[in-house]
């Protein structure tokens, strides 16, 4: 029993923090831009499809280098010469361009690799188990994807806080045309936070896609869970995404393990005249994919901004 628990907990650190990642990024461009990536799901399928592309002509580590940073570059382009015209139209302008550039790389991948999933596998020198509990084994891999993604978190603050390049970003959103004044490059500045969070995405790609699998239906089916956790978490914080992403991992890892159902823990028997009493008879196992949505909704109807959001939604 405490074997399976300290394994569910593991597995939902590791999931949490992946959705971090993907998470980070989308804060990261609505934090210092204000625009709301709907393409940001398809920008870490774009990092699982370079990164199984390059290892297969190389090898993990120079994918895990070389993915996100054409990602980072392919994002960057695409505010430059493209998001950046729609910027004056407002947010709905923004919004349904960049669902039009989601489902555009989406028919690339498929045009590109074909409808199926790609074998894209661990790399050999992390895929051995770390440690065991009562003889059940955890791999190497999973730990270091925990690694990858607190690093990840380190650095973007460290970014934001600590450095001249952080303060010149976050100033440009409160008082843009001040810090043109200055003699700072507003569009270059605004197309490189695009890049690095299109980039991150592509980190979360790169590290994700070969426990996950890679396939071209991999963006619209992560798409809606990270905007869940942007929203949980509150818009435009990165503690609220961190502590949103672990919390919907650890519930969902931890309701796959349940065979009970809310009527059982209730105490509502059968023949009960109840309403949704056959949903509610369900196993929570069952319910795990549709429990980030019920969250959400919960937390937005307690606190509009978020566990740590200061913008109302």
């Amino acid at each position: 029993m405490l074997h399976t628990i300290f394994f569910v907990l593991m597995n939902g650190l590791v999931y949490g923090l992946l959705l971090f990642l993907l998470s980070s990024g989308l804060t990261l461009i609505f934090s210092m831009m204000g625009v709301l990536n709907f393409a940001q799901a398809s920008f870490y399928m774009l990092g699982a499809y370079f990164g199984y592309q390059i290892m297969a002509w190389t090898n993990f580590w120079i994918a895990l280098i070389c993915a996100p940073v054409l990602v980072g570059l392919l994002g960057t382009l695409v505010e430059r010469y493209v998001l950046s015209k729609v910027h004056a139209r407002g947010h709905v302008a923004e919004l349904l361009l960049t669902f039009g550039v989601s489902y555009l790389v989406i028919e690339m991948v498929k045009l590109a690799w074909g409808v199926n999933a790609v074998s894209y596998n661990q790399p050999p020198a992390l895929n051995f188990p770390l440690f065991t509990v009562d003889g059940v084994s955890y791999p190497a891999y999973n730990i270091f994807m925990m690694v990858v993604s607190v690093l990840i978190f380190v650095l973007l603050f460290l970014l934001l806080k600590k450095t001249r390049i952080g303060i010149i970003i976050q100033a440009a959103l409160s008082n843009r045309d001040m810090v043109g004044m200055l003699g700072h490059n507003i569009p270059r500045i605004f197309a490189l936070v695009f890049g690095i969070g299109c980039a991150l995405a592509g980190v979360a790609g790169v590290v994700g896609g070969n426990i996950l699998v890679t396939e071209p239906g991999m963006a619209l089916s992560i798409g809606p869970i990270i905007f869940v956790v942007v929203v949980v978490g509150g818009m435009g914080s990165f503690g609220g995404a961190l502590a949103a992403s672990l919390l919907i991992g650890f519930l969902q890892n931890y309701m796959t393990t349940l065979n009970v159902s809310l009527a059982g823990l209730v105490g509502i028997t059968p023949g009960t005249q109840f309403p949704l009493y056959e949903l509610l008879n369900q196993p929570l196992s069952q319910l795990a994919a549709i429990m980030p949505y019920f969250l959400m909704i919960l937390i937005l109807t307690i606190r509009p901004k978020g566990l740590m959001g200061r913008v109302e939604i």
